[in-house]
């Protein structure tokens, strides 16, 4: 986010957005909350600084809500984000974490390791029972990309992506696009594709939606209202 850059010029760019984001949901009923996002293989310093703008803005607006880790688990794992994470945190921020996209189940337990809360991607979980285990028993969301995955190269098609295998184990699966505009594909196209290429139900695809909610980070009064409106759906 603040790569080369001056952090403090972010700031003005950041208060358009959230006055953006305060008009779409006065007049749209629309709810967006914020992850500060970095990316892994810029170093961890890069990192630092935008996890702890992320603190440091907090006070000013509430909207922010957490961290993550992306970019390329093999150049960079987990580990060395333990204390920022533990710092971000102790700020009231939640956890999330890209982890076993490119790499095996050890990055997922990593991503575990320093106090994630989701785990992006976690294709890798297949590999280990144990972890699969551990992800339902201590009910750890997993943001699930399927057609991010295929074009990426990492799953060879919907169809084999672990995406239905999870489900039926019991994990808490959520399904996302990713980058729409990157990858091609919207939300709305990733449940069309979850329903034709793996037979997922219009009772499952409940099930997904409900998912999402009970992983996201909204306010529990929040999370109430959406799965009544979801279980609401005929």
């Amino acid at each position: 986010m603040f790569r080369n850059h001056d952090p403090a010029a972010f700031e003005p760019i950041f208060a358009g957005l959230e006055r953006a984001r305060e008009r779409a949901e006065a007049e749209l009923g629309l709810s967006l909350y914020w992850i500060f996002d970095a990316v892994r293989h810029f170093s961890v310093e890069e990192a630092e600084r935008v996890f702890r703008k992320a603190i440091e803005m907090l006070p000013q607006f509430p909207s922010i809500v957490g961290i993550g880790l992306g970019g390329d688990e093999r150049r960079t794992g987990s580990i060395p984000f333990r204390d920022i994470y533990a710092e971000a945190a102790q700020a009231g921020l939640r956890l999330t974490n890209h982890a076993g996209e490119t790499t095996g189940p050890e990055a997922i337990r990593e991503a575990l390791f320093i106090g994630s809360e989701r785990i992006g991607h976690a294709l890798s979980a297949t590999q280990d029972f144990y972890l699969m285990q551990d992800l339902r028993e201590r009910a750890i969301p997993l943001e699930l990309n399927p057609t991010s995955n295929v074009r990426t190269g990492v799953c060879p098609s919907f169809a084999a992506h672990p995406l239905r295998r999870f489900f039926d184990a019991g994990l808490l699966v959520t399904l996302n696009s990713d980058d729409p505009a990157f990858f091609g594909s919207d939300l709305a196209n990733e449940y069309l594709l979850a329903h034709t290429e793996q037979g997922f139900t219009r009772e499952e695809l409940r099930q997904l939606a409900a998912n999402s909610i009970r992983a996201s980070f909204l306010p529990e009064a929040a999370k109430a209202g959406w799965l009544e409106r979801i279980a609401s759906i005929k």
